[in-house]
Formats: C-alpha cells, sequence, structure tokens
C-alpha cells in the first residue's frame, strides 16, 4: 500500500505563467525569472498581498519549520555522509603508517584493490538499499547500516592479512552503499528545488568538517602505536568503528521519515507543521506521495537518456574526489617531501577551506536560480587547482592547489545533486536516479584509485591530465543538458505542454 498522507488535500497546481510570477507563489521554482518576468508584471493584488499581516506571519512560520527541519535532518546527513569519507581518510592516514607492510597491501595493486572492491560492493547494492529507505523507513534503515558499518570497521582493526581486510572492504561496501542516494534522496523529499542545493551543501560541510578532524583524530590515534598490543593504524579503525556503532544506535531516534509521514519520527513536527512541509513539496512538483512499490516502477526510468547523462556527471567527478580523498597524504609525503605526521595533519586544513566554497557557492546558486553555471565555476576552479598541483615547482604554490581542487570538488557535489534532483520527478524516479548517479560515481572512484601512481611523483601527470580533462567534459555535458532543458522549457510556455509528465513543471538549469 501506498503511504498514508496526514496532510489535507493540496491546492492544485499553477497553470500559467502568471501564476508562476504571482509574489506570494514561493513554491514554485522558476528557473528563469527574467522569462516570467518579461510575460507578466505582478497585479495589483499581489502588490496588496506583500503587505498583509496574516501572510507575513506564513513567511515566519515557513521559516521557522525550515529551521528544524535544517538542524534536524541535515546535521545528521552530513554526519552519516562523513562516515563513507571518513572511512577513506582512515584508509588514507593508514596508508602512511606500516599498515601496508603489516597487512601485504605493499605488493603490486593489492592496496588499489582494497580500495575499489569496497566501490564494487558499494556499486552492485546501491539500488537496493536506496529503494529499501523508501520501503522500511529512514529511521530504521539508516540505523541498521550505519551500526553494521561500524562493526565492520572495528572489525577491520583486528585484521591479520591482506585477505582478511578485502573481504571485510566487501561487507563495507555493501553496509555503506544506500548512505549517500538514500540521503539525497530524503533531503530532496523535504525542501522545494529553489532551496535543495544549500542543504546538500549543509550535508556536505558536515561531511568534510568530520573528514578533516578525523585526518586530526587519525593522527593523534597513530601516536598510540604499541599501546595494548596494537599498532597505531589499528587504533585508527577501532575508534571509529565504536563511534560510528554509536552513531548508528543515536540515528534511530535523531533520522527523520519522510514529509508524509512526518508523524511516525521522533519529537519532530506538529500536525500543522507537517501539512504546511507537504503543501510545499506537492505545490513545487507534485509528488509528494509515492506510489505502491514494483520493480518495473522504478527499472522504468533507465529508458530516460537525462539520467544517464546526470550519472556520468557523477562519474566525472568521482575520478578527481576519490583521487585526492586517498592519496593527498600520498601526495604530500612523497611529491611535496613531508614525514608521515606532517603528511595526516596537512590533509585537514582543504577540507576546511572547502567549507567557505560550498556554502557560498550553492547560497548564490539558491538566491539566483541557477544550477549549471555554478558546476561550470566549480569545475573550472579545479581545472586550475589539479594545474597548480600538476605544473607548479614550488612546494606551497602546489599545496595552494590542493586547497583550490578541494574546495571546488566538495562544492561540485552539492551543485551536481541538485542539478539532477531538480530535473526529475517521482519518488521512484528520484530513488533510480540517485542511486544511479551513485552508481556511475562509484565506478569514478574505482578510475580514481588508479590515477595516482607514486611512481610519477611528485608531478603525477596521469592524475593531473585525466582530471583536467574529465572537467572539460564535464563542462560539455552540463552545456548540452542545459541547452536542452532550456528550449524544453521554452517549448512547454508556447505550447503549453507538460514536462516530466507533471503539469506547471519547469525544468532547472
Amino acid at each position: 500500500m501506498s503511504p498514508s498522507i496526514t496532510a489535507p488535500a493540496s491546492p492544485p497546481l499553477p497553470k500559467t505563467s502568471s501564476q508562476r510570477t504571482h509574489v506570494k507563489d514561493k513554491a514554485n521554482f522558476n528557473p528563469d525569472p527574467s522569462e516570467d518576468a518579461a510575460v507578466s508584471e505582478p497585479d495589483e493584488d499581489a502588490v496588496i498581498a506583500v503587505s498583509d499581516p496574516a501572510l507575513d506571519s506564513d513567511d515566519a512560520l515557513e521559516r521557522r519549520i525550515r529551521r528544524k527541519v535544517d538542524l534536524r535532518l541535515c546535521t545528521i546527513a552530513g554526519i552519516l555522509c562523513s562516515l563513507n569519507l571518513l572511512d577513506s581518510g582512515v584508509l588514507s592516514s593508514a596508508s602512511v603508517t606500516s599498515m601496508l607492510s603489516d597487512l601485504g597491501l605493499d605488493h603490486g595493486n593489492r592496496f588499489s584493490v582494497s580500495i575499489f572492491i569496497f566501490t564494487i560492493s558499494s556499486i552492485v547494492f546501491q539500488l537496493p538499499s536506496t529503494i529499501a529507505v523508501r520501503v522500511l523507513g529512514p529511521r530504521i534503515w539508516f540505523a541498521g547500516i550505519t551500526f553494521a558499518f561500524g562493526v565492520i570497521t572495528l572489525c577491520t582493526g583486528f585484521v591479520r592479512t591482506w585477505q582478511q581486510m578485502i573481504v571485510l572492504r566487501i561487507l563495507l561496501g555493501a553496509a555503506m552503499s544506500g548512505i549517500f542516494p538514500g540521503l539525497a534522496y530524503l533531503i530532496s523529499t523535504w525542501y522545494p528545488r529553489r532551496e535543495q542545493q544549500l542543504r546538500f551543501a549543509f550535508m556536505q560541510s558536515g561531511e568534510v568538517i568530520v573528514l578533516a578532524t578525523g585526518s586530526l583524530v587519525n593522527y593523534g590515534l597513530n601516536r598510540l602505536d604499541g599501546r595494548g598490543g596494537l599498532e597505531g593504524w589499528r587504533w585508527m579503525f577501532v575508534v571509529q568503528g565504536l563511534c560510528t556503532a554509536a552513531i548508528g544506535i543515536v540515528t534511530y531516534w535523531w533520522m527523520v521519515d519522510f514529509p508524509e509521514n512526518s508523524h511516525k519520527s521522533f519529537r519532530f513536527l506538529s500536525p500543522d507543521e507537517a501539512s504546511i512541509v507537504s503543501k510545499r513539496i506537492q505545490t513545487d512538483r507534485g509528488d509528494l506521495v509515492a506510489q505502491e512499490f514494483a520493480i518495473k516502477r522504478v527499472l522504468v526510468h533507465a529508458k530516460d537518456p537525462k539520467v544517464w547523462a546526470f550519472a556520468s556527471l557523477f562519474f566525472m567527478q568521482n575520478i578527481v574526489s576519490t583521487a585526492l580523498a586517498y592519496f593527498v597524504p600520498i601526495i604530500l609525503q612523497n611529491g611535496l617531501g613531508y614525514s608521515s605526521d606532517a603528511a595526516i595533519i596537512l590533509s585537514a586544513p582543504p577540507y576546511y577551506y572547502a567549507v567557505v566554497p560550498v556554502l557560498v557557492s550553492s547560497w548564490y546558486a539558491d538566491k539566483f536560480r541557477v544550477r549549471a553555471p555554478m558546476i561550470t565555476f566549480n569545475a573550472l576552479c579545479l581545472i586550475t587547482g589539479f594545474a597548480v598541483l600538476g605544473f607548479a615547482h614550488n612546494s606551497g604554490a602546489r599545496y595552494f592547489g590542493v586547497f583550490l581542487a578541494t574546495g571546488a570538488y566538495v562544492g561540485n557535489w552539492a551543485a551536481l545533486t541538485a542539478y539532477q534532483a531538480n530535473n526529475v520527478v517521482g519518488q521512484w524516479k528520484r530513488v533510480f536516479t540517485a542511486a544511479a548517479c551513485t552508481m556511475f560515481n562509484g565506478a569514478g572512484g574505482i578510475a580514481g584509485s588508479f590515477i595516482v601512481r607514486n611512481f610519477e611523483a611528485p608531478t603525477y601527470p596521469t592524475a593531473v591530465w585525466l582530471s583536467i580533462g574529465s572537467h572539460i567534459l564535464m563542462i560539455s555535458v552540463v552545456a548540452a543538458l542545459s541547452v536542452h532543458f532550456y528550449f524544453a522549457n521554452r517549448s512547454q510556455s508556447r505550447r503549453s505542454g507538460i514536462l516530466e509528465k507533471t503539469e506547471g513543471f519547469r525544468f532547472t538549469y
């Protein structure tokens, strides 16, 4: 059966351009405000409505509810997403200790295998795990897989051979497969399209702050080498595993359900507040409630070419992000000549810095209703960063290149996620698109785990050129999609057509 609805029936979707330009129609996200401005001007009633105290009170209520959702949902989303990156942070920090030699991972491509086997496992389970978020509910599913992730990480601290490490990496990938696509999907169901990128940025900010702090914690844990009969790198996995398992338990009460099921969340919204949230989503795109689950209703969206275009963008993105996340300490140690401890410590500042560009760029993108220009800007910044990293001779300049590249790719996580979430309609299509993007993201991770080669130090030309090339291609794909969206919107305006099988819907670019 379909999920029950606690909110009353929603008003019909707006049908004309003039209705979408009404000053108080805040639920509809028009990707091209200038076009609507040219169609009609706000009438006298609209001007009067702006000064209506009752309407101002409604605005204040919406802002209060939005802050409540931000504090509850975006915080736990950032923490849970950080666990995936924190795993790469622990592995990269451990890679510059005795772990590789202790487990025999320093022979051939064993270390790279331990990285991409995690990704392969994650790819296989991504779609089923994202479906499970809708079918079983976010509280149960996220709490369960997070607790499992913690236990498996804890066990990693006690492995003795590289084969045991590989087995646990496979289980780890399965456990964490639904975290990012599931949370991206959940957040997209709570906010109108015009508010989504900043919320994805909140999630990314929490993610990178925890990752950066994890690097510093890993430095301290590595100093415990020999305590309790455990090497320093083992303490990294043990402590992270215990913390993650504890977070998994807390997640059951902290996590929120879908808007139409918000009454199932622990001490969250009142019935009136839940009704307001539901109306905002239904008015924005008309897909508040999911159809009854059937695998055909999920897989049918594989026929939409733009889903795969979105997914390809995440492949290009993650070639770079995986290289940075796993290999920044190696670049700092082998390429720039820092010690093991210094390499771990210096891995943190670029991630702290990345919080600034992701929040600023996302605020700007939501305020001025742009998506593709922001993706392009971030991609150009990343290209510049990798050019400095690869071609500069001064160590300080190359470290600056790490800052620039890291800030750009973190910024584009939020931008790309909002770009795809803004341009699909329907709960099961959101599930499929989020899973497909994360699958391709994982495939990019596999490629990224091989592009940084130690024997190419200190310039790493393969990583530099592939990173630059992937983002030139990203700009091209975004341009092609945006041109398509522009003409589709224009055709809809002139012919009163319907996009995404939803009356009043317009693409965002």
